[in-house]
């Protein structure tokens, strides 16, 4: 049996966290490969590796001096290293770093090195194989991740490694340079391993114990979700959900590697399955809330729209000229509603409604601002009657109109539309109708 696991930036901030870390991983011998994270915040007012390097090179390309936010990030890693009482010097790797940031190596190159330096220590203190990602993992010359070739690749090198450390979040493109996936990648350098591996479980190991129905800004202390599907969580993942990188969901997926997103500070806790299918019920008719702020709806209003062929082409045309992508499209028989991001569709706005004009011919166009999207997930919903007169229900008794509700074909997720200054009264009502009246 063989798991990946891979430690968050919180979990390996000092090396108090580290001994942590080590701790877990010892306790099960399966534990055989490790991705780190770049040290995040010891505390609230503290700075994350990644961001000191951003600003470290961010001198170095204006042609500052860093020296001293160079060092500032040199004892950081120093005071891991001295904690945990390492013969390790990271002397040269330092001088490598001050050079290619003089010559100006690139900024991926430059956050990189959080992750880079944290698997030097990591694998000194485990006493592990260390594997530079930039070797492993590859990117095609557009920036596009080349997954054929990584798992190639990855699958030989570690084939017949008992145990081994590799950092997350970059990998190199064909000319060698090195490239970040988006932040939080290390998630999904995390999956990338454990499907060359072909591990038995992917373990995350963050701050939180696993995933929360909702966002504990908005609920206080909301309930945990024991089993989640990949496809309610891409689903979650799309409204906000923040807990995993939503691209660490493919690699495993097609594997059908479980994953466990676990909490560091509380090992002893079960945290929170990730599943390809289960038959297992979760608690509630609904598995998670999620939702954006921020939205435009454009409603297109024409009289037998519906027998005219091309209509919808017509007008998604006008948002494809302008380069603004829809989140969704509700319509009925004369009408139909297009979502976009409101950052995105004001400064064009009128171009748009030109251009709808010109294309479509429609008798009537309405525009709104200041909407919020909710996402209400849940493989419970297919078998529970009422779920959609549950929410209306609940919305009702809280006095929040509902501008839109979108149902997916899939029967596991409904949209609803509702104003932002709504948004989180929206977010209690739902939660308390499936979940408080449910404890």
């Amino acid at each position: 049996m063989a798991k990946v696991v891979k430690f968050g930036g919180s979990s390996l901030a000092s090396a108090e966290q580290f001994e942590k870390v080590g701790s877990i991983i010892r306790a099960e011998k399966e534990r055989r490969f490790v991705v780190p994270s770049a040290p995040g915040k010891r505390f609230k007012e503290d700075t994350k590796v990644t961001d000191m390097l951003y600003e470290c090179y961010d001198l170095a390309e204006k042609g500052q001096d860093f020296s001293k936010v160079l060092t500032d990030i040199r004892s950081r890693y120093d005071e891991i290293i001295k904690g945990l009482k390492l013969d390790l010097s990271l002397d040269d790797e330092f001088k490598t770093i001050e050079k290619n940031f003089k010559e100006k190596a690139g900024k991926d190159y430059a956050a990189s090195r959080g992750e880079y330096l944290n698997g030097r220590v990591m694998a000194n203190y485990l006493g592990f194989e260390f594997i530079d990602a930039a070797e492993v993992i590859f990117f095609d010359e557009d920036g596009t991740f080349d997954a054929d070739k990584t798992n190639k690749i990855l699958s030989k090198r570690l084939e017949n490694m008992e145990n081994a450390v590799v950092p997350g979040f970059y990998g190199s493109l064909p000319d060698g340079k090195v490239k970040t996936f988006s932040r939080g990648g290390s998630d999904i350098t995390g999956s990338i391993v454990a499907k060359a591996i072909h591990a038995d479980v992917y373990e995350n190991w963050t701050d939180v114990s696993g995933i929360l129905v909702t966002d504990p800004r908005i609920i206080e202390n909301p309930q945990k979700i024991d089993t989640i599907t990949y496809l309610e969580l891409r689903e979650l993942a799309y409204m906000g959900f923040s807990v995993l990188h939503e691209d660490a969901i493919f690699p495993v997926r097609v594997e059908g590697i479980p994953i466990n997103i676990r909490n560091t500070n509380a090992p002893s806790d079960s945290g929170t399955w990730i599943v390809g299918s289960t038959a297992q019920k979760s608690k509630y008719t609904i598995t998670g809330i999620a939702g954006k702020k921020g939205f435009c709806s454009v409603n297109i209003e024409k009289d037998m729209m519906n027998s005219e062929i091309g209509f919808g082409r017509k007008v998604l045309q006008a948002f494809e000229e302008n380069n603004i992508s829809f989140e969704h499209l509700p319509s009925g028989i004369d009408t139909m509603t297009v979502f976009v991001h409101q950052d995105e569709f004001m400064d064009k706005e009128q171009k748009v409604i030109s251009a709808i004009q010109r294309m479509a011919k429609p008798d009537k166009i309405d525009i709104e601002a200041d909407l919020a999207l909710i996402a209400v997930v849940g493989r419970g919903m297919k078998s529970a009657r009422g779920t959609a007169a549950r929410i209306f229900s609940a919305l009702a008794h809280s006095h929040i109109n509902v501008r839109m509700i979108d149902q997916g074909s899939s029967e596991i997720n409904i949209i609803i539309g509702v104003t932002n200054s709504d948004f989180e009264e929206a977010i209690r009502a739902i939660y308390n109708i499936f979940v408080e009246t449910c404890l």
